[in-house]
């Protein structure tokens, strides 16, 4: 028997390692063996794979009627923009704004409530660059900021703190951009003068005695006036104030007269911002449920409201949701956007897509796995205008829910989207709504203090 050394051991290792050509051919042979491969292979190499994978069932059992549904206007359009949250956020107190105004269309300036986020999110970033400038520039915490210094992506709780200190303005006073509507060329300027602000603040840090931190935030004045510039030459400057006048659907006439933006927030933004809890549905075992959790680093005004979520089970997420509805308002909410969905047709279906078929596999991990395993994350943020709801034995339930997206018109029916309950339960993960709708025990449960999530936590990736 020969003896083993190391040596060997470490090259069998690495050989059981390797693809070998004899598995590679056995491989092959039983591919040409399988008796729907061959097939496959001729459709998806011929078509899109969700093309073929499409399940006609579940598209001709999907429609877009609804027991309930709040919208007769026109969706908006995000363009090539990350700003989803923002829309979504804006859209939630669009239809109120319609209503006082007696106007049929009306829109909210997502220009002004991006130049302020910005703004305020470099300050932000700075501020944590300084609060970690003592660690090495490979620190886990540090690297992951260096890597997201402005991402386009946000939560609920920005969109508020944004609201609240900033206020809001119509889209006509400040419109959109070529940059608003397609962020990635302003971002990457506004990015690489932050970056170069980090290395600064940081040098400081290196080389300064005592009082760093002071020091520190006199040079970031002045990286963030550069920061201003740049955000005012891409979208314009944002008013102080403004002369709002309007004719309504009925051709009347109105006056408000010089307003600044709080005062317009005020009069036809929402009046119970500091009212709403966001709900978030996270079945990791290391999440419990009737508990609340933040993100460190993840947020936008300093001094403004933290990132907040109380973690609750799906059917307490659907019930809040669907009672918010049938109230008559709209559903902030977040989601997976791009899983099991078929764009023209405007369908969420957690089985819309048989690909254990085509593929002659199973996808087995559940939802607390996929989040693990970065599977799955919240990627869009939307609206809920509508609930079709059964009755069943145990009460009112929900069937489907119809999504208003702000994608533009062309997919969906009309930019109005359809979702099954079924798709619900996998792919949503929160949902914002006043705490009228929740029951006391949740209210309450709000006002913990959170549990802190690292800042590349899953829960964090719609702001990413």
């Amino acid at each position: 028997m020969a003896l083993m050394t190391p040596e060997s051991t470490d090259d069998q290792q690495a050989t059981a390692a390797e693809l070998d050509h004899a598995q590679l051919a056995t491989w092959k042979d039983q591919f040409n063996q399988h008796p729907t491969a061959g097939l496959m292979q001729n459709a998806v190499t011929q078509n899109g794979i969700d093309d073929v994978a499409l399940d006609r069932q579940v598209v001709t059992s999907t429609d877009h009627t609804f027991s309930n549904f709040l919208d007769d206007w026109s969706v908006t359009n995000q363009k090539r923009s990350g700003r989803c949250w923002m829309f979504a956020g804006l859209n939630v107190f669009r239809p109120a704004a319609m209503e006082a105004m007696k106007l049929k269309d009306f829109e909210f300036s997502q220009n002004f409530t991006l130049f302020w986020d910005k703004l305020e999110r470099s300050n932000f970033f700075l501020e944590a660059i300084i609060d970690t400038a003592d660690r090495d520039v490979d620190d886990r915490t540090v690297a992951w900021l260096l890597a997201h210094p402005l991402d386009d992506g946000g939560q609920w709780n920005m969109f508020v703190n944004v609201v609240k200190k900033h206020g809001l303005v119509p889209k006509a006073v400040m419109p959109e951009s070529q940059s608003s509507s397609s962020t990635q060329r302003m971002n990457g300027m506004v990015v690489s003068k932050l970056r170069e602000g980090a290395l600064q603040l940081r040098s400081i840090e290196a080389t300064a005695g005592k009082d760093t931190a002071d020091q520190m935030r006199v040079a970031k004045q002045d990286i963030l006036e550069t920061v201003y510039r740049i955000l005012s030459i891409h979208l314009g400057t944002p008013p102080a104030q403004f002369d709002w006048q309007w004719n309504d659907k009925e051709k009347q006439f109105s006056r408000d007269g010089e307003m600044t933006p709080q005062e317009f927030a005020g009069k036809y933004g929402s009046q119970s911002l500091d009212d709403f809890i966001c709900l978030v549905h996270d079945p990791r075992p290391s999440s419990p449920t009737g508990r609340t959790f933040t993100v460190d680093y993840l947020g936008n005004v300093v001094g403004g409201d933290i990132v907040r979520y109380l973690n609750v089970d799906i059917e307490t997420m659907k019930k809040a949701a669907m009672d918010t509805i049938l109230d008559g308002e709209p559903v902030w909410m977040g989601c997976d956007v791009g899983k099991m969905m078929r764009r023209d047709l405007g369908i969420w279906d957690a089985k819309l897509f048989d690909y254990e078929g085509v593929y002659d596999t199973s996808f087995n991990m559940s939802k607390s796995e996929r989040l693990f395993y970065h599977q799955t994350v919240m990627t869009h943020a939307m609206l809920f205008t509508g609930v079709d709801v059964v009755e069943t034995p145990e009460g009112p339930r929900s069937r489907r829910w119809r999504v208003e997206n702000s994608w533009g018109d062309e997919g969906g029916k009309k930019g109005f989207y359809v979702m099954n309950d079924n798709w619900f339960d996998e792919y949503m993960f929160e949902i914002a709504t006043h705490k009228k709708y929740l029951p006391q025990q949740l209210v309450d449960a709000w006002e913990q203090e959170p549990i802190r999530l690292p800042p590349w936590d899953p829960m964090g990736a719609l702001a990413r």
